[in-house]
């Protein structure tokens, strides 16, 4: 894609990997607006990215993505790209039960979100000349993570997702770009994460992501550092990786 012309809406850009790629399409010429539920968290990234814009957008209330579709569009014509970022990662503990609030609520950001918003903005991307659906998967995809099972099991949806929605819409102007992350620095799970020295620092990922999603017919975006994982079925690793991944938990 056209990383610095697009205009792009990147869900969950009030932290993490989603603030970071919105001030990377950002500083690189895009006309970036970000959404999330907390109004002050946006408000502090359009402060310290003049130009900027942000939307208040809970992606779990299925019943306020339709309107806030079309404001968007009413305020920003030019869309012609989206990122669907938006995520939570919990921990389960499923034989101990009570987990299933959780499960829910993943399902419900991780995956029904970016369907939802995808399905809403789509006609509009269809009439532009050239666009582009962004979805994060994650390492995690492939390998999962026992842990977090059903973080795990929506990204592997995501990316089952990505791959069905690209052949569907691969005869239309509309192109659609996987991005499966490593272990980053962030606070996904917890402040202990964004300094963990066994993750992928934020600015390392963000370098290596943009300059993948600026190559031609770009369409799965995996870093050096999540190629482990990505590919261990292909490499007839994968119960070697697991076992690597899951041996502390």
């Amino acid at each position: 894609m056209d990383i610095g012309n697009a205009t792009i809406l990147i869900t969950g850009g009030g932290s993490g990997i989603g603030r970071g790629l919105a001030e990377a399409f950002h500083a690189a010429g895009s006309k970036v607006i970000v959404t999330g539920r907390r109004q002050a968290a946006l408000d502090a990234v359009t402060a310290a990215n003049p130009g900027m814009a942000s939307m208040v957008l809970d992606v779990t209330d299925a019943a306020a993505i339709p309107a806030f579709a079309e404001r968007l569009i009413a305020e920003h014509p030019a869309l012609d790209a989206v990122l669907n970022n938006a995520g939570i990662m919990v921990p389960e503990d499923v034989p101990a039960g009570g987990h299933l609030e959780t499960a829910e609520q993943t399902v419900a950001t991780n995956l029904l979100g970016p369907i939802r918003l995808t399905a809403a903005l789509l006609p509009h991307l269809l009439t532009r000349q050239r666009a582009t659906v962004l979805t994060v998967s994650s390492g995690l995809a492939f390998v999962p993570l026992a842990l977090t099972p059903t973080y795990s099991a929506t990204k592997a949806a995501i990316h089952a997702y990505s791959v069905a929605l690209r052949r569907q819409l691969r005869d239309t102007p509309v192109k659609v770009v996987e991005i499966a992350p490593p272990y980053v620095q962030t606070t996904l799970m917890g402040e202990a994460q964004a300094s963990d020295p066994n993750a992928m620092p934020l600015d390392e990922f963000l370098a290596e992501t943009m300059s993948l999603l600026a190559q031609p017919d770009a369409t799965e975006i995996v870093v050096e550092r999540c190629k482990p994982l990505r590919f261990a079925a292909e490499r007839g690793e994968m119960a070697a990786t697991f076992e690597a991944l899951n041996k502390l938990h």
